[in-house]
């Protein structure tokens, strides 16, 4: 070893690889926009023609699938080729919810849902968006196993009752129904939990930081 910097003998010092911030117009974003624009179109598509009829409902199944199926996707391409954006932070949870929380409102006014489990679903879902953003400065609270289970239990459930179905398989979407709704209210719980234990930690590790401040 000379101890001479690799500039200066003339070599070049590995440099490490930056990648360029991810660009508005990706194709994570893309598909969070898509699932947006989805939205109004499955409204339409639920409530045509009273709302009751099998043909149309069936059209708004496949408007709900395609939001469901991008909603597996975009996440997970975005992460993968470093496509985090801003936007897709804030719209990729708003577009999640909007699709969820208008299918449970269409069932509810159809009187194919109760309005309560439409009430449990979006207080839950909302309370703990909110609750996110209160613990944030502490840390992320990450998504659980759980939540993963209630999120395809809600999919396949809400899905089904958007079909019109009659006989066993109208009886068997209560039944997935009532497994999202107890997983929606138990994962809600576990999220309330950790929230308080995360932001407990992030004050106490606070407080202990400040008291090792030197006095000046």
């Amino acid at each position: 070893m000379t101890g001479v910097p690799a500039s200066a003998a003339g070599g070049h010092a590995p440099a490490a690889a930056v990648r360029p911030p991810a660009g508005l117009w990706n194709i994570a974003n893309i598909l969070t926009m898509v699932r947006l624009l989805l939205v109004p179109g499955f409204v339409l598509l639920m409530l045509h023609n009273g709302g009751y009829d099998p043909a149309w409902r069936s059209f708004a199944w496949a408007a709900f699938a395609v939001a469901m199926i991008t909603d597996l996707f975009d996440g997970h391409l975005a992460r993968m080729y470093n496509l985090v954006t801003d936007f897709g932070k804030i719209a990729d949870p708003i577009a999640d919810k909007a699709i969820m929380g208008a299918a449970l409102i269409c069932l509810s006014a159809l009187d194919e849902l109760p309005w309560w489990v439409t009430g449990v679903i979006l207080f839950r879902e909302v309370g703990i968006t909110l609750m996110r953003f209160w613990v944030i400065r502490h840390g992320v609270i990450p998504a659980s196993r759980g939540g993963k289970m209630k999120t395809l239990a809600q999919g396949i459930g809400v899905g089904m009752y958007i079909l019109a179905l009659t006989g066993a398989l109208a009886t068997t979407r209560f039944w997935v129904m009532a497994v999202a709704v107890a997983l929606t209210v138990l994962t809600g719980l576990d999220y309330v939990r950790q929230a308080v234990v995360l932001r407990r930690a992030g004050l106490a590790a606070r407080r202990e930081g400040a008291g090792r401040e030197p006095v000046r």
